[in-house]
């Protein structure tokens, strides 16, 4: 497998930006070890668009929350931005977590007393940027998925779809290393659930590096590459294109 990054990922050859070392996640119930991960390695280079699939119970979960920095491996090494991430403390993993990770959940998670602008800024405001640099990021990342026009209303006032978008925007906030989107069209109908696909798509052409933990074929098919997990392996591992 591809060595660890030494350095931040524009600057490594091969452009690696996470590497999973044998992962294992186990969990201790009583007496019984759950292994819910067992010895996961993987590679994800800037720009790649990956599709996590499996079936339930499969370790889609956990391993979206350990990419996230929402959990740690029992076993293996990750790296993160060339940076082991694998032991860091609670403090240390959220700090990583707030600078290198979007993410974009099903049920989207806007705050209803806030408008547009002000959901994406959210990230922003944890990092240190000024009243102005936040809102002029917002803006230009409202325009860029779409709602450029609408940046004054509220969640309530807007689509499902239009929802999903926003989440996207604050996603994108801080510039992070990885997109990650948990079934982004679970509560979606399918002409918006269409839509949101086509902006992760354009995304990737833009070179975002963009992680889709899903159970639709649909959906990763528009990945460039797939794995499947079973019983906490990667059963198997293609690229679409």
């Amino acid at each position: 497998m591809a060595q660890p990054p030494d350095k931040h990922p524009d600057f490594t050859a091969d452009g690696a930006i996470l590497v999973f070392d044998k992962l294992c996640k186990n969990y201790q119930l009583g007496a019984f070890e759950l292994k819910v991960l067992q010895e996961i390695d993987l590679v994800i280079r800037k720009g790649d668009y990956l599709a996590v699939m499996g079936p339930s119970g499969s370790g889609k979960s956990t391993l979206l929350n350990i990419i996230g920095c929402l959990d740690r491996p029992t076993s293996g090494k990750y790296f993160l931005g060339g940076q082991d991430v694998s032991l860091l403390e609670d403090n240390d993993l959220s700090a990583i977590r707030g600078r290198h990770v979007g993410f974009v959940f099903q049920s989207f998670n806007l705050i209803s007393q806030l408008n547009i602008i002000e959901n994406i800024e959210i990230p922003m405001f944890y990092q240190g940027f000024s009243e102005h640099q936040s809102s002029a990021r917002a803006q230009e990342l409202a325009e860029l998925v779409g709602l450029g026009d609408r940046t004054r209303h509220r969640p309530s006032e807007l689509s499902g779809g239009q929802q999903q978008r926003v989440a996207i925007a604050r996603a994108l906030a801080n510039d992070p290393l990885i997109v990650l989107a948990d079934e982004p069209t679970g509560n979606l109908d399918s002409q918006s659930g269409k839509e949101i696909l086509a902006l992760l798509d354009n995304l990737c052409e833009r070179g975002k590096t963009l992680i889709v933990i899903t159970h639709d074929e649909n959906i990763a098919h528009h990945a460039q590459r797939q794995i499947r997990l079973l019983d906490g392996r990667i059963e198997k591992e293609w690229y679409n294109r």
